[in-house]
């Protein structure tokens, strides 16, 4: 008997230590965010690809391709909305998305814009893109070929994402 309720207790010790700790509250009452810390940059980027192309199959519209121009863009924007505090469209220079993605070099056709300031994931990122009608848009949209996405991850652990998407410029594609 003695050995059974030492195995007992060392089972349920076992257990209570799996779980995870209580979230820590802030002033409001409310869990405070969980910092993600990016390690591995490769995987995240190749996730939230095959994210938005499992999306893509499950819509029936056509996958997209990583592209390193719109990604330029999409990297320049990220970090500079942590330079002004603030997820926005426009650049500290003022420029608009399609600007910024016409200086990366990008051939094809500008067609959307998402970005996200939060200490979540990339998929609980894309999952909150999904929710809205304009993140849905731009990520379905069925014109799209090409995705470029980048994010700059503060000291603090904030994150700041952009997802820029583009089409090949079916007039330049006919004159080459």
């Amino acid at each position: 008997m003695t050995r059974l309720g030492f195995a007992l207790v060392f089972v349920l010790a076992g257990v209570t230590a799996c779980a995870p700790p209580p979230p820590q509250l802030g002033a409001d009452g409310k869990p405070l965010p969980r910092v993600y810390r990016i390690t591995n940059e490769a995987e995240v980027t190749f996730r939230m690809l095959d994210g938005v192309n499992a999306l893509r199959d499950a819509a029936g519209v056509q996958r997209l391709t990583l592209n390193a121009q719109l990604t330029a863009a999409a990297e320049t924007h990220a970090r500079d909305m942590s330079r002004q505090n603030r997820p926005w469209h426009f650049g500290s220079d003022g420029s608009s998305p399609l600007q910024r993605v016409a200086r990366s070099g990008y051939p094809g056709l500008f067609k959307g814009e998402l970005i996200s300031e939060t200490y979540e994931t990339e998929l609980e990122t894309l999952a909150a893109w999904m929710e809205e009608k304009g993140g849905r848009d731009v990520l379905l949209d069925p014109q799209a070929r090409d995705i470029g996405f980048a994010w700059f991850q503060e000291p603090t652990g904030r994150l700041w994402w952009v997802l820029n998407t583009g089409a090949p410029d079916q007039a330049a594609q006919v004159q080459n």
